[in-house]
């Protein structure tokens, strides 16, 4: 077993205090059908009379949708078509189990060309389900709940309306990998495949160099350390998230490099002292010669951190991406409005920049909050300039057996939150009689919004975007609020 080596010059960044302000919000213009209400919410009185199951849109077009069995946790897409993320135990156990896959040659009019059924992707893929676009492969490793060890799944998708596998067959070791992971994702050259498992913390670098034969060839233990993560363009530095508040910053060369018995050296830390936890993933990007993470938070009001990351050594956060809803003076509102909504409220999830360098805009899936679209030319001073909460849409776990919102639908507190409304009651900005304006139940969702997990990737100016209950969905952006690069690369950072 490898171990992390902390470099001598290791300083590790103090707690740095986030913005108490949201980005300015999004101007709607003619076609558009926006939530009347704060920044980023669905509102109390929308859920309860059955306006949310008509959606909402600012600046965007809804095109199609495609809800399949439900869009899972995390999914991606690759050329003309989307791959929606598996759920277990309905992955293994519903009818025709597996990743389906969407066929969006005709935008218009999709389709699921397939299903994919490897071990992996019937054992649930949760954060791990991702495309690398130079090698054309696809990855998923098997996670039945929070934690999995040992399956893992790759496909080419040249053809990515069939993709085919390429390990597990006639004569290749069926062996499990010595790999655990919660969090899984590529470096960007795409010969490396990376593992995070939230227990007992281990970072794992998987050689796909012969696709057909993954091979473990570098492990690290990270303890809390153990959530998403970006990794820089050249592959040179991996920015691993903890499941609190923070990142570490980790120089990974020798193992992109190949070399022998690779060293793989801690260069920095950064922690915040705000309500957001469960740090997500960071988006790795560069303005010039500055690189810039941009780095979500899953749970609370912490929203996304932008991160000067320059000097792996001195990480500063210089800004941060919040909704209206977020700040804590409206955590009283959010608990109103999501009580019954299940165990998430408006808490950002994945994001993808639309190139690596000179970003203009960063899409993102905000849970109950939707698609939110931003202009992040001036990382300093970022704006919402689109939104897309689709519509409301219960439906039956016999169905919708892969959407997590519907799977976990019999708890419908917003569990998630807890650390932000804990912090707006000990600033004395919470009123308990708001947030009890709307009655539902501990036990069980009313599902009076969907949940938004995946990252929004980017088409022109059209994303692809998966939802928990609405499945794969192809929206378009109007109203001339974005005019896409020339050079537009959709960029997850893993």
């Amino acid at each position: 077993m490898a171990t992390i080596a902390f470099a001598a010059t290791l300083v590790v960044a103090p707690a740095a205090a986030a913005p108490m302000t949201a980005v300015p919000e999004a101007r709607c213009g003619p076609g558009s059908s926006p939530v009347v209400g704060v920044q980023g919410e669905v509102p109390a009185a929308d859920r309860a009379s059955g306006r949310s199951k008509r959606g909402y849109s600012c600046n965007v077009h809804p095109v199609s949708a495609f809800p399949g069995h439900g869009g899972g946790i995390v999914s991606t897409s690759y050329d003309h078509c989307g791959y929606l993320g598996t759920v277990f135990p309905g992955a293994a156990i519903a009818r025709d189990p597996g990743v389906e896959v969407v066929d969006a040659s005709d935008p218009h009019r999709l389709r699921k060309s397939t299903t994919l059924t490897a071990p992996a992707l019937q054992a649930g893929t949760w954060e791990t389900l991702k495309v690398n676009t130079p090698r054309k492969l696809l990855v998923g490793t098997g996670v039945p709940f929070l934690f999995g060890a040992g399956l893992i799944s790759v496909y080419d998708v040249s053809d990515c309306a069939r993709p085919r596998l390429l390990n597990h067959v006639a004569g290749t070791p069926k062996a499990p990998l010595p790999i655990t992971s919660h969090e899984g994702g590529f470096s960007p050259d795409g010969r490396t495949y990376w593992t995070s498992g939230l227990g007992p913390g281990l970072l794992t670098a998987v050689d796909l160099s012969v696709p057909a034969r993954p091979r473990v060839i570098w492990q690290g233990l990270t303890g809390l350390e153990a959530h998403g993560f970006g990794i820089s363009q050249d592959g040179s530095t991996l920015y691993l998230s903890h499941n609190f508040g923070g990142i570490s910053i980790y120089d990974i060369r020798q193992v992109t490099e190949r070399k022998a018995h690779p060293n793989v050296p801690l260069r920095g830390r950064l922690t915040w002292n705000d309500a957001g936890w469960a740090t997500q993933h960071s988006v790795p990007v560069d303005y010039g010669d500055q690189r810039v993470l941009f780095t979500p938070t899953e749970g609370g009001s912490g929203g996304v951190k932008v991160i000067d990351a320059t000097d792996p050594r001195r990480p500063r956060l210089i800004n941060t991406i919040k909704l209206a809803i977020n700040l804590p003076e409206n955590q009283d509102r959010g608990v109103a409005s999501t009580s019954g909504g299940g165990i998430f409220g408006y808490e950002s999830h994945y994001c993808a920049a639309d190139r690596p360098r000179n970003p203009t805009a960063l899409a993102c899936g905000w849970t109950s909050s939707g698609v939110r679209v931003f202009d992040v030319r001036d990382p300093l001073h970022v704006k919402e300039i689109a939104y897309y909460v689709p519509p409301a849409r219960p439906a039956s776990p016999l169905t919708a057996w892969n959407s997590p919102h519907v799977m976990s639908a019999v708890i419908g507190v917003p569990v998630m939150s807890a650390p932000s409304i804990l912090d707006s009651l000990r600033k004395g900005r919470f009123d308990p009689a708001q947030a009890r304006s709307r009655r539902n139940g501990i036990l069980l969702s009313d599902l009076s919004t969907d949940g938004c997990f995946s990252p929004p990737e980017w088409r022109g100016n059209r994303l692809y975007v998966s939802c928990a209950d609405n499945g794969f969905q192809v929206i378009e952006l109007t109203n001339d609020v974005y005019r896409a690069p020339a050079d537009q690369q959709s960029t997850v950072g893993s």
